[in-house]
């Protein structure tokens, strides 16, 4: 529980870097009142309410920027294919950086999320200290919490 919570504050500070109101989006759709940031994460990181907040259209539009350039990191992937001689070969592709600008780029980074198998290693692509070669052990930790 304690890296979900982590991770979760630094999601919740890149969304709040660029506008993202944390304490009237907690009064609205968690409780009427506010029990200050610190147990805000921590009623968020327990029973999977932090679902909530990734899938909100209010968190999404903050944290992917509508318009923003955003840099993220695609990860590897290697998959069978055929080549001229009907053998089927193993294609690896390399991590790499993708730049992107779009107006309404959150609600496509929404539909990703929500078919990516762990919503938490999608959207930690897209922090700015983000590297490759962290992208494994962070997402086990996270698994295990």
């Amino acid at each position: 529980m304690n890296h979900r919570k982590e991770l979760l504050r630094l999601l919740l500070n890149q969304a709040q870097f660029n506008g993202f109101e944390f304490r009237n989006w907690y009064q609205i759709h968690v409780g009427p009142t506010w029990p200050g940031t610190e147990q805000a994460l921590n009623v968020l990181s327990t029973e999977s309410r932090y679902y909530a907040l990734l899938f909100s259209h209010d968190f999404a539009r903050f944290y992917w920027r509508t318009g923003a350039r955003i840099s993220f990191v695609v990860p590897s992937i290697t998959y069978p294919r055929i080549n001229r001689r009907g053998e089927v070969v193993q294609v690896t592709r390399k991590p790499f950086t993708r730049r992107t600008i779009k107006p309404d780029v959150w609600k496509y980074h929404l539909r990703q999320m929500a078919a990516a198998e762990d919503p938490f290693v999608y959207l930690r692509r897209f922090l700015p200290m983000q590297e490759p070669s962290e992208e494994t052990p962070f997402s086990k930790q996270v698994a295990q919490a």
